[in-house]
């Protein structure tokens, strides 16, 4: 194979083809029509003498050449674009960019209302647009359409960029009328009813099982340790949510201590140590290759490390 008659765009079509395995999304991606792209197909077919991919009955399947080949052409195409990012200093005073972060938002409500009040000293001409895990997967982070994602992961794929934000551990929210407040220990923390919270991860969530404590999470993982269970009255997948009804009700939310804090200040809470020991918690930034270089990136990476240790 002469390498000189290979056209570049039928890499971009590839790489694009093997994450989506569907022609019509992969169009969609680059902006091109279908055709163009069954037409683009069609000669890695020829070129490569192999079908790329085969259809079946759970849709378009990569063949065996093609799985080889796509972490190859993956970090060909990384590796083009960090080469001819453009190499210029990041003025921030002068910056109109927009930067657009996929925060849980345990990660908003603790981490982002610093960073934007520094971004409006530093940077008054960005903006923030705040995402939640919902309304992006890790495609768009791979391909640079969002800047970072900032949530606790328990998997990533290899070819992302990661930082530690830091680490946080547990606390208990209840209201100061909540009789608990007067003997909470182990045992009255187990009689009394409780919000089950915990971080939301890319895509759509499914209904939780109370008797199902694998996918119950940190706490009640702590607990299962014990050989007991928390009595769970309501489950949601929103910090701001489990501490309101802690406000309004006699419930009690356990949650990161950076977020029970936030009440701290409220005549009405009283935040508590958790009467048994609980793992603490990663908050982590993740980020593409695409944008490791960009200097615009670099310089908001360093700032929210900044901020993250004034906290």
């Amino acid at each position: 194979m002469n390498i000189s008659k290979i056209d570049l765009n039928l890499l971009v079509y590839l790489d694009v083809l093997l994450r989506e395995k569907n022609v019509t999304r992969a169009a969609n991606q680059l902006n091109i029509t279908q055709p163009a792209m069954s037409n683009g197909l069609k000669r890695l077919r020829d070129l490569l003498n192999d079908p790329i991919l085969v259809r079946t009955s759970d849709g378009m399947v990569p063949t065996e050449r093609a799985k080889e080949l796509a972490p190859v052409v993956r970090g060909i195409l990384l590796t083009l674009e960090e080469t001819l990012q453009p190499n210029k200093e990041f003025e921030p005073e002068h910056s109109h960019r927009v930067f657009r972060i996929m925060a849980s938002d345990y990660a908003a409500s603790t981490l982002i209302p610093a960073l934007l009040k520094k971004l409006r000293a530093l940077a008054p001409g960005t903006s923030l647009d705040i995402m939640t895990p919902s309304d992006v997967t890790f495609h768009d982070v791979e391909n640079g359409k969002v800047d970072m994602a900032i949530n606790r992961f328990d998997q990533l794929p290899q070819s992302f960029h990661q930082k530690t934000i830091w680490r946080d551990s547990f606390a208990c929210l209840v209201n100061k009328q909540n009789p608990i407040v007067s003997h909470f220990n182990l045992d009255s923390y187990l009689k009394g009813q409780h919000i089950w919270v915990s971080k939301t991860g890319f895509g759509v969530g499914v209904g939780m099982d109370p008797a199902d404590v694998q996918k119950l999470g940190w706490v009640d993982e702590a607990l299962a340790k014990f050989g007991k269970q928390r009595n769970i009255s309501v489950f949601t997948r929103n910090y701001h949510v489990a501490m309101h009804l802690a406000v309004e009700t006699d419930l009690i939310a356990t949650l990161p201590l950076r977020a029970a804090l936030l009440y701290q200040n409220d005549n009405t809470m009283q935040v508590l140590d958790p009467p048994f020991p609980i793992p603490s918690i990663e908050l982590k930034m993740i980020w593409s290759p695409l944008l490791h270089q960009d200097a615009s990136h670099i310089w908001l990476r360093r700032l929210i490390g900044e901020v993250a240790e004034e906290l």
